[in-house]
């Protein structure tokens, strides 16, 4: 189940929509809560793509709309700050209740801040990540500022933000004033990574000092220099989420777990939109895509380019182990691979029988203190590799499909 639609009741009786994002191929090494941005959602591309560099990780990830938003129940008008919090607890129980109680919680700019809030009545979690998180929750009063007088003066007022029409009412605001980040934040007791863009346009980068002489240690800060507030640049995104990761692994509890008995060396999954996908090879995750130019995200190499570089290692490894058993003085191999066909034609052309690439042209240069003799035993080994041999024997795939819920 790497991918599920989920749902869980809020403390109103609301059911939240929500996705839990599974490693491939193995039991999660922690679960993580993410929070997204103020009248944000969970398909946002920032949260899916954080979500997908933890999960390549072995953290899974439960990312929801908060009440009122994206596919949630409940009307948006009537939450506050402390409803958000609230849902970041019911999201929590709802992970302890059918999968293992949370580690990690994780929000992004005002959800940065609820996070905190959240993680400071939560014994489960033992690490906290924010990502251009104000330092006062009434920080994202500045987004209505030109509503704040009408609010005061009836009780409530429409607000344009980002393209939507939301109604924000007084009780909002006077639950945001009321909030004490800092007091949370220094009694908090947990490790925290702050994420924060000096060029964030929205959420100043003083926010991120403040949270970060605030708390005790252990702390940390990252800086994600030129990055926008809403982490646009899908390497940015990809970065935090590696970030949170690597720094979560030092602070949070990870006991060992046996891995999924499957006979599958390899996994890969792909969503119903562009052509990221998530490919777990053993124990190693990465991604493969297709380039901006053929209407992919270029996230990670194609599957041509994977083909190649696989005969690339392959002949690499292939010669210096051959070598290292004759103790020949082999120091450097580098395998050069090129190839002119687009994948992504040949795939919309895949009933035809010579849609396919036929050669592979390679060229290997060698360091080291080699004879003639030496170097030509080399290149016929080179043709010896098993998966040239693999792709010179026009190997049968056998294939079973399954319709899975």
């Amino acid at each position: 189940m790497p991918s599920k639609k989920v749902e869980f009741i809020n403390a109103n009786g609301y059911k939240l929509s929500a996705r839990l994002e599974m490693p491939l191929t193995q039991t999660p090494d922690a679960y993580a809560v993410f929070a997204h941005v103020f009248t944000g959602s969970k398909t946002l591309s920032a949260t899916r793509h954080i979500s997908r560099a933890l999960t390549l990780n072995g953290i899974a990830v439960l990312r929801f709309d908060f009440t009122g938003l994206g596919d949630s129940e409940g009307d948006f008008s009537d939450t506050n700050f402390s409803s958000n919090v609230d849902d970041l607890l019911a999201a929590s129980k709802y992970l302890e209740d059918n999968y293992e109680a949370p580690k990690i919680m994780i929000g992004h700019s005002l959800g940065g801040a609820a996070s905190v809030f959240a993680a400071s009545k939560l014994d489960n979690i033992q690490a906290v990540a924010t990502v251009g998180a104000p330092s006062e929750p009434d920080h994202v009063t500045h987004l209505l500022e030109s509503k704040i007088e009408d609010i005061e003066r009836t009780g409530l007022a429409k607000v344009n933000i980002g393209g939507q029409v939301f109604t924000i009412k007084k009780q909002f605001l006077d639950d945001l004033r009321a909030k004490d980040m800092y007091k949370i934040v220094k009694n908090l007791n947990k490790a925290i990574l702050v994420l924060h863009s000096p060029q964030d346009r929205v959420v100043e980068i003083e926010n991120a000092a403040k949270i970060y002489h605030a708390a005790m240690h252990p702390k940390s800060f990252v800086t994600l220099n030129d990055a926008d507030h809403m982490l646009t640049n899908k390497n940015d995104a990809y970065y935090v989420g590696n970030m949170i990761a690597t720094w979560a692994k030092r602070y949070v509890d990870l006991p060992a777990k046996p891995k999924l008995q499957t006979h599958k060396q390899v996994v890969a999954r792909i969503g119903s939109s562009g052509f990221t996908t998530d490919i777990m090879a053993g124990r190693h995750g990465f991604i493969a895509d297709e380039s901006e130019e053929l209407g992919g995200a270029d996230f990670g190499p194609s599957p041509y380019e994977l083909l190649n570089a696989s005969l690339g290692a392959c002949t690499a490894m292939t010669l210096q182990m051959y070598a290292r058993r004759k103790k020949w003085d082999l120091q450097e191999v580098n395998v050069h691979l090129s190839f002119d066909r687009s994948y992504k034609d040949d795939c919309e052309h895949c009933d035809e029988k010579d849609r396919r690439l036929h050669t592979f042209d390679r060229e290997i240069e060698i360091k080291g203190n080699l004879d003639q003799v030496q170097i030509d035993r080399l290149k016929e080994i080179a043709n010896r590799c098993p998966i040239h041999r693999t792709l010179e024997a026009s190997a049968v795939v056998k294939t079973k499909m399954s319709l899975v819920e």
